[in-house]
């Protein structure tokens, strides 16, 4: 199990430490029992039985059976998940956008935390930590060996609790302690500004609870600014999913009343659901209407999805739902893949399980499992291109994904020497000084596909990759 959650962190572009990454509905509904089958659990009972009484030391039988259940869990696929206390209180946590912890966005490099962006204003940020250096230690516990989950859960804890990190910063060399005050911190979903007069940019990050409330505020403080907007960026690059409910609402923002923005599928009667643009389908229990402050021209407004390899789950209901109603027009690069919705519930009052239990579909029927939303225009991270693509992790790469359920998937024979042909370019990419290394933030000037996004809305020519190509949906070698 723990392979598959640091697999599942990583290909997120940086499992927030606490935040959840995933499409997920949540239900309490209490299922009936299956017909069991007797002679399996008997086995099962005989090596429980033999561990407790033969193993060379004592073991924790509740230890025993919550491994057992994980590991069922964990060998249907990577996005399955058995919550003990600990790590369903986190997953709740991650859901509303705020936990304690210092406050740092991460993912794996050969083994050890790789920082990839300390959280603005967080314990973290102020102590100075930076994109790229390397975690190896936490307290007195090596990196090296634990999973993306674990070393997160070593960095939670109580606020005001402090945590010692060993730092690697390998472009300058060097190996640094950090000690870091815990505090709770608030993630922050949505980002945006008028970035020309007439023309906006939004950024959603993530789709949390809180997402849709600062969705709708950002729009109002856009159109404030400047009432008559020609062209307006949604930003979905790097968003790896979150709430479905969060992303129906943000496909209806844009779109009129009552289309289809995404069905689901599963053996169960409520995973067969179409859910539309209608408050019915996002609101909150007891809640307003959240998208009735926005302004009509909001519905009009010429539109630009930007998506990436990273874009994953929600933000690819979004994209799919805006691209099949001709809405907007995607740009960027062919997203992540992941079309398959959690259901979590919970199995006492602190644990619980989530389980994948139905594929989602575009308006069109589309199935985004282990494919992804392919762009109308392909556009580059930059003017040099995608040199580093090959090397990223979509859906389709991740041991026992879960098929499109729409046709055999196919190997690509070129995509291991893509591989290791991006794996040299990041050699030599390492060896720049690092101020020539780090990409343009999102949403800066030097943003190269934002720049292409804004010449889209304006009618001005677009640079479109001349390499990037549709990648079909690989079958994993065991």
């Amino acid at each position: 199990m723990g392979q598959k959650l640091k697999i599942a962190g990583w290909i997120s572009v940086g499992a927030l430490a606490g935040v959840m990454t995933t499409v997920s509905l949540q239900s309490v509904a209490q299922r009936s029992l299956a017909p069991l089958p007797l002679e399996e659990l008997q086995q099962l009972a005989a090596v429980f039985g033999m561990v407790k009484t033969d193993y060379v030391e004592q073991v924790d039988e509740k230890k025993l059976i919550t491994d057992a259940i994980s590991g069922m869990v964990a060998s249907l696929d990577p996005h399955s998940q058995y919550f003990d206390k600990k790590s369903f209180k986190e997953f709740r946590e991650g859901t509303s956008g705020r936990f304690v912890g210092v406050g740092i966005e991460i993912g794996m490099e050969d083994g050890l935390v790789k920082i990839v962006s300390p959280i603005e204003g967080s314990p973290a940020f102020r102590a100075g930590l930076k994109p790229n250096d390397l975690i190896t230690r936490i307290d007195d516990t090596a990196v090296r060996g634990l999973t993306l989950n674990e070393a997160v859960k070593r960095m939670r804890g109580e606020p005001n609790t402090k945590v010692l990190l060993t730092i690697l910063r390998k472009d300058e060399n060097r190996t640094f302690p950090v000690t870091i005050t815990r505090e709770e911190i608030r993630t922050q979903s949505v980002r945006g500004k008028v970035v020309e007069p007439g023309y906006a940019w939004i950024r959603l990050s993530q789709f949390q609870e809180r997402t849709v409330d600062d969705f709708v505020k950002k729009v109002e403080e856009v159109y404030k600014q400047d009432p008559n907007l020609k062209g307006l960026v949604l930003d979905l690059r790097n968003d790896p999913g979150g709430l479905l409910d969060a992303a129906v609402a943000i496909s209806a923002a844009f779109l009129p009343e009552n289309v289809p923005v995404v069905s689901t599928n599963g053996q169960l009667a409520e995973s067969k659901m179409v859910y539309k643009a209608a408050p019915e389908a996002y609101q909150r229990r007891g809640g307003a209407d959240p998208l009735k402050r926005l302004p009509a021209a909001l519905k009009n407004v010429p539109l630009v999805v930007l998506v990436n390899e990273g874009s994953a789950s929600a933000s690819e209901i979004v994209a799919g739902a805006l691209q099949d109603h001709k809405r907007a027009t995607i740009m960027g690069s062919q997203t992540f893949g992941k079309g398959s919705v959690q259901t979590v519930r919970p199995l006492g009052p602190d644990t619980g399980l989530k389980l994948t239990t139905a594929r989602y579909y575009t308006p069109n029927g589309r199935s985004i499992q282990a494919k992804g939303i392919m762009p109308d225009v392909l556009v580059d991270e930059s003017e040099e291109g995608n040199p580093f693509a090959a090397l990223r992790t979509r859906e389709a790469d991740l041991d026992k994904h879960l098929g499109s359920g729409q046709g055999a998937e196919q190997k690509d024979a070129a995509r291991e020497k893509a591989r290791e042909e991006a794996r040299k370019k990041l050699e030599e990419e390492a060896r720049k000084p690092q101020a020539e290394r780090r990409p343009p933030e999102f949403g800066s000037e030097k943003d190269f596909q934002l720049n292409q996004a804004l010449n889209q809305l304006k009618g001005r020519p677009v640079m479109v990759s001349k390499t990037q190509v549709e990648r079909k949906d690989e079958k994993k070698e065991n």
